[in-house]
């Protein structure tokens, strides 16, 4: 058969063999560093040469140099091993985005926790002329003050639901009135002795009662509804904060996140106005951001397992919790990080691609140890297969007839040096060649040409 020799242009392999002529390895493995990604695509270099008519039991070698070509190269041997084919980029190790506390309380700052504190339900976040501001678990912010009763007008503006955004100036007046003190009685008559007071209800309220209940105050119901009940809970509530016990609560008293935080920073210091963002916090749990280029999103679906390698050299497992909607826009690089003073290259050497952000989370964060932060390493596996025959991928060679092959190398099983066996080629991966064939198998000494 008439063969054409070719290479190919592929990482290392897994269990290569140690070859026969100790030829150094021209096959180091060498990896590319994000936010790149490692891809399995195959190029067999263009053919070399054409090769003349072989006989199969090589026995025509001396006449067209089949013999020369038995002196060089290096032979390598068949393997049986396991291909990976894995996707590869750099992270960063955190506690995520931060996010920024909204402070309603009106006063000066009297006391700031310090950073990486972490903070549960009922403690407190800061205090404001001395009064604690407590963090409660929950999703809807607190738009307003929360007592037993509240103007019939107030109470149709905001609906059932609690709608912040159906509050009417009445209403409005009526919270303002109740955090400067005033009873429950007087908000309800709202200035006009004619209108009954109605009682406060919302999905703000089952959100606020739910977190006094999880706190082990009890005696009311959790519900919609602020009664006489869930005032009398406060009052006790209010007494162990050492609060004037109101059996209200002001907009200002309250922060509320999805569950524990982590102090990240504070933006001002003690002595400064409360109102605005003096704080900010970050999930208590670890996690690991990535920019992944938005040209490859394959791997990157929510569910999939990974694996992270941290900075002290231990690999754990995660998987992608998150990924972003919107890539970053490309940015590029200087005037001057194209080509020559002629303008020629490609002019986008310096440039970065466009990313989407992908978040990446533990189950199991005592695997994480000591570690806070850090550059870490993502892999994930694209396709695995097990128990297959592999060659370096160099030792490929093209037929002129179509399809791949082998050369075998000197003490092959067979016949020597210039005899080709066509194989059918599977998965490229780390340098190596998934191969097959009727007469391929384990152990056979084959050639890379030079």
């Amino acid at each position: 058969m008439n063969v054409v020799k070719g290479t190919g242009n592929q990482p290392t392999a897994v269990g290569e063999d140690v070859t026969e002529r100790g030829a150094d390895d021209r096959g180091a493995r060498r990896r590319r560093r994000g936010p790149v990604i490692l891809g399995s695509g195959i190029l067999l270099v263009a053919a070399v040469g054409v090769v003349g008519a072989l006989g199969l039991g090589g026995g025509g070698a001396g006449a067209d140099g089949a013999g020369g070509r038995g002196t060089g190269g290096q032979a390598v041997r068949v393997a049986r091993g396991t291909l990976t084919d894995r996707t590869e980029i750099d992270g960063r190790l955190g506690h995520g985005p931060e996010v920024p506390f909204r402070i309603k309380k009106s006063g000066t700052v009297t006391w700031l926790p310090e950073s990486d504190k972490i903070v549960r339900r009922g403690e407190t976040v800061l205090r404001v002329d001395d009064r604690p501001v407590v963090l409660l678990y929950g999703t809807l912010p607190m738009y307003r003050g929360l007592g037993t009763t509240e103007a019939e007008g107030a109470a149709a503006g905001s609906g059932a639901s609690g709608d912040p955004g159906g509050e009417t100036a009445e209403g409005s007046d009526a919270d303002s009135r109740r955090s400067n003190g005033a009873s429950g009685a007087e908000v309800g008559r709202g200035g006009d002795a004619q209108q009954p007071p109605v009682p406060l209800h919302g999905m703000d309220v089952n959100q606020f009662e739910t977190n006094l209940s999880a706190l082990g105050y009890s005696g009311f119901t959790v519900d919609e509804t602020y009664s006489s009940l869930t005032a009398a809970a406060v009052k006790r509530w209010q007494k162990d904060l050492g609060l004037p016990q109101t059996g209200e609560v002001d907009a200002g008293d309250i922060v509320y996140a999805p569950g524990p935080v982590r102090i990240a920073s504070t933006g001002v210091r003690v002595g400064a106005d409360a109102v605005g963002n003096p704080l900010s916090y970050t999930s208590t749990s670890r996690m690991v951001d990535v920019d992944a280029p938005a040209s490859d999103m394959n791997w990157a679906r929510r569910g999939s397992e990974v694996t992270v390698e941290l900075p002290d050299g231990r690999s754990v497992k995660g998987k992608v919790t998150r990924v972003g909607k919107d890539a970053s826009a490309p940015g590029g690089g200087g005037a001057d990080s194209g080509g020559g003073a002629d303008g020629g290259g490609d002019g986008g050497s310096g440039a970065k691609a466009a990313t989407v952000s992908v978040v990446i989370a533990f189950d199991d964060q005592s695997s994480l140890g000591r570690l806070e932060s850090g550059p870490v390493t993502v892999r994930h596996v694209v396709t695995q297969h097990k128990d297959v025959l592999t060659v370096p991928v160099a030792a490929l060679v093209a037929l002129a007839e179509g399809g791949h092959g082998l050369e075998l190398a000197e003490g092959s099983e067979g016949g020597g040096t210039g005899r080709f066996v066509p194989v059918k080629t599977g998965l490229f991966a780390d340098g190596r060649v998934e191969v097959s064939g009727p007469q391929v198998h384990e152990g056979m000494k084959v050639r890379i040409p030079r």
